[in-house]
């Protein structure tokens, strides 16, 4: 039976944010079927949605059709400023942590996580240029800066950008063995130092 990991779109999501992790969990899910899991992205009404440099992304489900989840992710971008506002968007959000055992978030989708209340009292990053606001929506947030990614059990939350392949690989690593992570990485040819 497959166990669905879902990525949340958005108008004004942050590309790498969502395609990043989509790069890591397809090629895993699709190179190694055998593991069980499967990835699909999901927006609120199934449409496409314009990312925040101008790139057209699809998704798979809407809020409606959408399968149960397994682990969400919720990616960052301009778009979380809005969402972050939105209640009906936070009352989703909620209800998907009452049945989703593993969340996610890359960038300021960790904003969108404590408007809605669920970092309250839990260690958590977030882009670097954010992490005054994230304080500021939850003061009793542990604060990791320095952190690529911050696992805490049944809430992971990455920092900007790029982190969230380093974020989806550790998932990778979790879910599936180190083993495995490592087969993703160099398939995915994926070196963390800076060419430059």
């Amino acid at each position: 039976m497959t166990r669905h990991i879902g990525i949340f779109l958005f108008d004004g999501v942050e590309e790498l944010d969502a395609v990043g992790p989509w790069e890591v969990l397809s090629h895993w899910t699709k190179r190694f079927p055998e593991d069980g899991f499967g990835v699909s992205t999901v927006s609120k009404d199934g449409k496409h949605v314009l990312a925040s440099k101008g790139l057209t992304l699809g998704a798979h489900h809407s809020f409606a059709d959408a399968p149960h989840y397994d682990v969400f992710l919720h990616p960052g971008g301009p778009g979380t400023r809005i969402l972050m506002r939105d209640t009906g968007h936070l009352d989703w959000v909620q209800r998907q942590r009452v049945k989703t055992p593993l969340m996610t978030s890359v960038c300021s989708g960790a904003l969108v996580y404590a408007a809605a209340g669920l970092l309250e009292n839990r260690p958590a990053t977030t882009y670097w240029n954010d992490v005054a606001l994230l304080a500021e929506l939850d003061p009793t947030i542990s604060l990791r800066t320095q952190d690529r990614y911050v696992d805490d059990g049944d809430l992971i939350t990455s920092a900007g950008v790029s982190a969230g392949i380093d974020m989806t690989l550790h998932l990778v690593r979790r879910l599936a063995g180190p083993d495995r992570a490592r087969e993703v990485r160099r398939g995915i040819q994926y070196d963390p130092e800076p060419p430059v």
